[in-house]
């Protein structure tokens, strides 16, 4: 989840700003790095997420966390990479 939902902001923030965009293989590449990334430390942040999935009580909420979680992920890391890109050139 957090993968895909990282790509997805990725590619909506490389394409929301010209001075961001790495190309579509570079959003989605930076997109699902940012999104595992925060994905993996939304549950350290926020423990009851984590308490619902190892309980197996999953709920709307949780999965719309990580969802977000994941998206704003890939959206930062693809913005930071391409700020670093573009100030080297």
């Amino acid at each position: 989840m957090n993968l895909v939902a990282g790509a997805i902001g990725g590619n909506a923030a490389g394409k929301a700003s010209p001075s961001f965009d790495l190309g579509t293989l570079g959003n989605t590449i930076s997109g699902l790095v940012g999104g595992g990334v925060l994905g993996q430390l939304i549950p350290l942040v926020i423990p009851a997420i984590s308490a619902a999935a190892q309980g197996g009580n999953l709920s709307v909420g949780s999965i719309l966390t990580n969802l977000i979680g994941g998206g704003v992920g890939g959206a930062i890391l693809t913005a930071i990479i391409g700020a670093v890109k573009n100030r080297a050139a």
